[in-house]
């Protein structure tokens, strides 16, 4: 292998042009540049990222750690592009054309986890943590090691940078368009698993609204973990209750997909018999039949933003912590009822 040495001797310059030439310094003159790039192509010389990370206290890699929800059985979760999908995508674009890496960890919530998580810690220059991965306080103790930045995280946080969606404006506006424009009175929900931020806010948003409507009532309110299998299993408990309610709103598309195709394998319409909603607009609530009315996060943008704010937290640590909240909407389509799709 050509050593850094060799290239500058070929080119007849000095290490340190050879080193400004490689990370794109504006400090060297066109015509040399030109000939370091083609002495570089001609001896296919690759420099040793271990050392360029180690002379600038870097190591050109960030980390993404989330839970892994639910079960990987064969269903839309093996077939579609789903949540972290999106977000995994979004997050490579902006990393897209640097130096800096990607490096992302799953696992089920739990210590083993945790002890993962603090791992990682030591092989990257920042984190991006999906939902509570760890305790609020061991959180904040990693983020004052290393930088994080936490997606879906708590609103009040002052220790730690949050991006996240307006759960609680977009599941109002649901509960509003299902109330008010079709009048159903008896309102189900489908909560995602106790310990998810955005299944906190959304339960409590969707409890608010119907609250505030008199004469609905919000019953039963079921608890799933984001799949599409424990969408099928709440489906089944709702198909046993009379009077069953006559829609049923779900804390994520997933679930509302399980939901949707248990209730068409067991012979039950919809909207016909039972309205059903959901949240997160992924790509598969718009193929299914009828197509999913639900709320729309902007997976780009959150990705995009909280990336964003940890490689700039990567380059100043002592910036003043920030929490974003980016804008949802409602994607109204056929399974609330409506006839025909459309947007609000």
């Amino acid at each position: 292998m050509s050593t850094v040495y060799e290239v500058a001797d070929r080119a007849g310059v000095s290490t340190a042009t050879v080193s400004r030439v490689i990370h794109g310094s504006n400090l060297v003159r066109p015509d040399t540049r030109e000939r370091v790039l083609a002495v570089i192509e001609e001896l296919g010389y690759v420099p040793d990222g271990s050392a360029q990370g180690l002379s600038r206290r870097r190591k050109d890699i960030i980390g993404l750690a989330a839970l892994e929800r639910g079960t990987t059985e064969v269903g839309i979760e093996k077939t579609s592009p789903l949540f972290m999908d999106e977000l995994v995508h979004a997050v490579e674009s902006v990393l897209r054309g640097t130096e800096c890496s990607l490096l992302l960890t799953f696992g089920p919530a739990g210590e083993p986890f945790q002890r993962r998580i603090r791992s990682l810690s030591g092989k990257v220059d920042g984190l991006l943590v999906a939902e509570e991965v760890m305790p609020p306080g061991q959180l904040r103790s990693l983020a004052r090691r290393i930088p994080v930045v936490a997606i879906a995280g708590r609103r009040d946080e002052t220790e730690l940078d949050v991006v996240a969606v307006d759960n609680t404006a977009g599941m109002r506006a649901l509960a509003a368009h299902l109330i008010e424009d079709h009048g159903y009175r008896r309102l189900g929900f489908l909560a995602g698993p106790a310990d998810s931020p955005d299944a906190r806010e959304r339960l409590e948003a969707f409890r608010q609204a119907v609250a505030g409507h008199p004469g609905c009532v919000l019953a039963p309110v079921l608890e799933g973990d984001f799949s599409e299998a424990s969408g099928a299993a709440a489906a089944r408990t709702l198909l046993a209750l009379r009077p069953a309610p006559e829609v049923v709103a779900c804390a994520n598309d997933q679930m509302a997909i399980g939901v949707l195709l248990q209730f068409q394998g067991s012979g039950v319409a919809i909207p016909g018999d039972m309205a059903v909603t959901g949240f997160d607009d992924i790509y598969a609530s718009r193929v299914v039949a009828p197509q999913l009315t639900t709320v729309g996060q902007p997976f780009r943008e959150l990705g995009h933003r909280a990336a964003q704010r940890l490689r700039a937290r990567i380059e100043d640590r002592e910036l003043p912590q920030h929490t974003e909240i980016l804008p949802t909407r409602c994607a109204i389509r056929a399974s609330c009822g409506c006839p025909a799709p459309g947007s609000r």
